[in-house]
Formats: structure tokens, sequence, C-alpha cells
């Protein structure tokens, strides 16, 4: 039979446990209408300085020749550093935007590699939905287990694409000013020739977002003004930076050559193939390179740099300019855009 007293003690704790559970699923519904509400609040449009009205390439600055010490050494992949030389070029003064890669696909017809079929004989073992036409997208968890299972977080979505970059049920009417997303090195490649430019080699990209200095800093700290995740990731976002996920493009200051979201708001696409260190790239801009070690177009993986507002001091910490990590040549996701460069003089 049992005790009164372990009737009274049973009680109090199922009551706790009640009471624990509902203020958690209070405290989800209050986070969640908080995002919400922030989120609708987050401007649409960054007002950014009129381009020189001298400039013979407006939208664009001019990142002047140099050498330096490429890499970093926070991750195994950064290293080790390469002294590496570049010459000057001109750069997009912020990641393409979904109205200017609109106008692309308006001019050209252009269909991405998210909206293509996919041919399963290519493709062997996917399942049914990876046969699907569609993205990559970050969905925001509950709770996790550890950070081993990226999955987790991301969903492959069909539908997903540049004017769906959440999936089917998104769009981007209004967004024009963000930066397109969902779009895979052979898009950016096309938009860039398209625009007669080019895509940054690895080496370009980071001597342009270290501002073309020689000096090199050993801070990890997270950036105060960029777009990054600020909170657990990935499952508490305090979005004290003004946003909670993708930003306009120029919503923080430019750096000192005036480019602006080289770190953070999302990944940016070089043109490098991918390696697991600096010692085995066959960087275009070292002065080692041999003639054939140009930007590879069949490449399973290649560089991106920069990090996006996924970056957090708990995971990923790579919002430096020497960071770099891969990403599937023909997989688009919804943190992952890009920006181009053009050679020449700077008149």
């Amino acid at each position: 039979m049992t005790n009164p007293r372990e009737k009274s003690l049973t009680r109090r704790v199922t009551i706790w446990v009640l009471a624990i559970g509902l203020l958690g699923l209070l405290g989800v519904w209050f986070w969640g209408g908080s995002q919400a509400q922030n989120a609708s609040r987050e401007p649409l449009v960054c007002a950014l300085p009129s381009p020189l009205s001298n400039s013979p390439h407006p939208g664009m600055v001019w990142v002047p020749e140099g050498t330096f010490d490429m890499g970093s050494t926070l991750y195994p992949e950064e290293g080790p550093p390469q002294r590496v030389q570049v010459p000057g070029f001109w750069m997009d003064r912020t990641e393409v935007t979904n109205d200017e890669f609109a106008a692309f696909v308006k001019a050209t017809g252009y269909i991405t590699e998210a909206e293509r079929p996919i041919n399963p004989s290519q493709n062997p073992g996917l399942s049914a939905p990876m046969l699907q036409p569609g993205a990559v997208v970050f969905v925001m968890p509950n709770d996790v287990r550890g950070h081993g299972d990226v999955t987790q977080w991301w969903r492959y979505t069909p539908g997903a694409q540049w004017r769906h970059p959440a999936g089917p049920a998104s769009d981007i009417k209004g967004k024009g000013s963000f930066p397109v997303v969902a779009v895979t090195i052979a898009d950016a490649r096309a938009y860039a020739n398209w625009k007669g430019r080019d895509l940054p080699s690895e080496a370009q990209w980071e001597w342009a977002a270290r501002t073309a200095r020689t000096e090199t800093t050993s801070t990890h700290e997270q950036p105060p003004k960029a777009n990054t995740w600020q909170g657990l990731f990935p499952v508490i976002n305090l979005a004290e930076d003004g946003f909670a996920g993708l930003a306009p493009v120029g919503c923080y200051p430019a750096n000192a050559l005036g480019l602006f979201d080289m770190i953070g708001n999302v990944w940016e696409l070089t043109a490098d193939a991918w390696t697991p260190n600096l010692h085995t790239a066959h960087h275009i801009d070292r002065p080692d390179a041999p003639p054939q070690a140009k930007r590879s177009t069949s490449a399973a993986q290649h560089v991106i740099k920069g990090g996006s507002f996924l970056c957090a001091p708990n995971y990923c910490v790579r919002y430096r300019p020497g960071a770099r990590q891969p990403q599937d040549t023909d997989l688009a996701t919804s943190h992952l855009g890009f920006r181009t460069i053009l050679r020449g003089e700077p008149r």
C-alpha cells in the first residue's frame, strides 16, 4: 500500500515536471513569437552611398595589388599560410542581389541548377525527395544532440531555389536588395560571364577582405558589426546585430576599401577548387603556380569564404578573412551567394 507521504511527494514531483514542461512550451512560443515580431521589423533595404560619378565601373571598388601570407591557423584546412601575389582588380562592393540576378535571368532566360531536373543515373542512391529540383535550407530546430549531425538544422527542400529560398511557400517579394542565394558555382559563373566579369580566386577574395593589408591578425573574436549569429547556435538566436537571418546588402559599415559584408551575411563562392589545406592548393595567384593550375570547372567542391549569418562563437567561427570551407559544386544552399571581379587598371 502506498504511503500518504509518498503520494504527496509523487503529486508534487508530477506538478513540478508539468510546470517545467509548460514553462518550456511558453518559452518556445514566446521566443518564436519574438523572433517573428523582430523579423517583421527588419528593414528590407539599407541605404548604400552613391557610387563615385567618375568611377569607370560603378558599383565596384578598386583593390590594389599586393603580396601577403594567405591563410590562418585556427582550423587545419586554413593553413599552412602561403605567400601569394595578387595583381590589382575591381570587385563588386556588395554581394550580387536578387534584383541584379533577376535582371540577368530576364535577359538570358537562364535556369539555375536548383530549378533543373536531376538525372537519377548521375546521382545513384539518392532518395526520391532529393531527386526533385531544390536546395538545402536552414531550419532552426527546437533542440539538438551535439553538432555532429548537420541534418538537425539543414534540410534538402524540393522547390527551394533563388526565387523561393526557404522553399515553395517563400518568395523574394520586396527583397530585391537581399543577396541572391540558392545558387551554385555554375550559376554564379553564368552571371559573371554575362557581366563580362569573373569570380574571385580564393586569394583575391581574402586580400580584399583584409583590406589589402599585409598584417595578420590572431583574433578570432566575433565581429561586432556584421551579420553573424549571436546566441547558442542553432537553437537560440538573439539577433543582436539587427537580423535573425539574411540582411539586405550594405546594412553594416564597409571595410577600408569600401566593400560591404565581406564577413557574415552569406558565404561567398570563389573560383578555386577545394583542397584540404593551402599546402596542396594550386592558386593561380601563387608565384609558383603552374600554367595549368587554372580555375577548375569540374571539381566536386569549391572554396567559399567569409562565413554567414549562421556563424557563431560556439559553431563555425569562420567570420574571418583567412577562414575557408568546402561547398559541393552542384548543391545550392540558403546561406550562400557571391560577388564578381573585373581585372584591369584603376582607371
